[in-house]
């Protein structure tokens, strides 16, 4: 999935499963592997409604989102070929949280900065950094993950630069960097992904419509948190 995954977990078996999960949907739906069936998709030599099931499933729930999201999230690129990056890296930890659940004990999934954690109570909070845009090597904040919140999602330029999708816009995106705090790991990482493309209005649109909590960084590195995650934020 072109980044790094880690897992806290107590049972060996288990992530072996996890493993396994990942490498699953990595060979089924990454680009960049000629054997994939979303790469035979792109090239032509892979009919869309030949192709098995997780995929045309998967393709409709990303068609979904993008209805949701007004079009701010969307599975196609400019040139029209079908990417499911957006969401199968959240559908994969999801998955792979459903495996750690087995074993009973706290566990956390961290791939590439999104983060899905076991259901904890409010007197045990996870608490996570948020890096600074500016400086990679450095934490801007902390967030603290508290009972039903168990998803953390962040998008933006900074990290593997301009590559999600304006809308045809040619401007630069108005946020460098946004974190989406959520339930679950598809609904934070849909919907960060829909505000760095959709700007403020998509900011105001999707925090109004649904149960999440937001911090953005813009270009000029101002911060903008919505009510919820205020209390959570501590500013270094």
């Amino acid at each position: 999935m072109g980044t790094v995954a880690s897992i806290d977990a107590e049972d060996a078996l288990l992530v072996d499963a996890v493993t396994a999960a990942f490498d699953r949907w990595e060979d089924t739906f990454s680009l960049y592997r000629e054997s994939s069936e979303l790469a035979g998709i792109a090239a032509g030599t892979l009919a869309l409604t030949d192709a098995s099931e997780l995929v045309r499933s998967t393709y409709g729930t990303a068609l979904e989102w993008s209805a949701r999201t007004d079009g701010a999230f969307t599975p196609h690129r400019p040139d029209g070929v079908i990417d499911l990056d957006g969401i199968v890296k959240a559908l994969a930890i999801a998955e792979a949280g459903e495996i750690l659940d087995a074993s009973g004990a706290p566990w956390v999934i961290n791939v590439g900065g999104d983060i899905l954690a076991s259901a904890r109570g409010a007197d045990t909070p996870l608490t996570l950094g948020v890096v600074d845009p500016a400086d990679r090597t450095s934490v801007l904040t902390s967030i603290g993950l508290r009972g039903r919140r168990r998803a953390m999602a962040t998008s933006g330029s900074t990290e593997r630069g301009d590559h999600i999708w304006l809308g045809g816009s040619a401007a630069p995106a108005e946020f460098v960097q946004v974190t989406v705090i959520a339930d679950d790991i598809v609904t934070a990482d849909v919907l960060a992904t829909a505000i760095v493309a959709g700007g403020r209005a998509a900011l105001d649109s999707l925090a109004d419509r649904f149960d999440i909590d937001v911090l953005t960084i813009d270009r000029a590195g101002a911060l903008l948190a919505t009510p919820g995650l205020r209390s959570s934020l501590t500013t270094r």
